[in-house]
């Protein structure tokens, strides 16, 4: 399977990744939709993951002075454990560590996600919190 990350640069594309988050979130974890859409996506860049011209996987990246934070990383069902989620994570630490304006990369994630953000270098930071009925994990990597 051939893959590509790119950047979300067209009204269709960003649809499709919102798609991808409904999917993912609201429909198979049950998060409420008014969590999953919180406001902050206009402010965020977004990123996706496209095998031909079919979009698979999704995010956004907050960046805050010297730091980005990952959010919303999403994969459809059928294309997980195949290694896109690696791809598109190492895509984006490349894509936003070019220039050495970001120093730390921070996320939220699932605690069943927790050993594939430590395989890419993330340490946990503090304690497990709930969030949208999800036990999570703050985690940092420092360049």
């Amino acid at each position: 399977m051939q893959i590509k990350c790119f950047p979300v640069a067209t009204d269709e594309e960003m649809q499709r990744c919102f798609d991808i988050r409904r999917d993912v979130f609201v429909n198979e974890q049950q998060v409420p939709e008014t969590l999953e859409i919180d406001g902050k996506d206009p402010a965020a860049r977004h990123f996706g993951v496209r095998t031909g011209e079919d979009i698979i996987a999704t995010c956004r990246v907050r960046l805050m002075g010297s730091a980005a934070k990952i959010e919303r990383v999403a994969v459809l069902q059928a294309y997980r454990n195949k290694g896109v989620g690696r791809v598109l994570m190492k895509y984006l630490l490349q894509e936003l560590g070019r220039g050495g304006d970001i120093q730390l990369f921070k996320l939220s994630s699932q605690a069943q996600a927790v050993p594939f953000y430590e395989k890419l270098g993330f340490k946990t930071r503090g304690g497990e919190y709930m969030d949208a009925g999800i036990p999570h994990y703050d985690m940092v990597l420092e360049k």
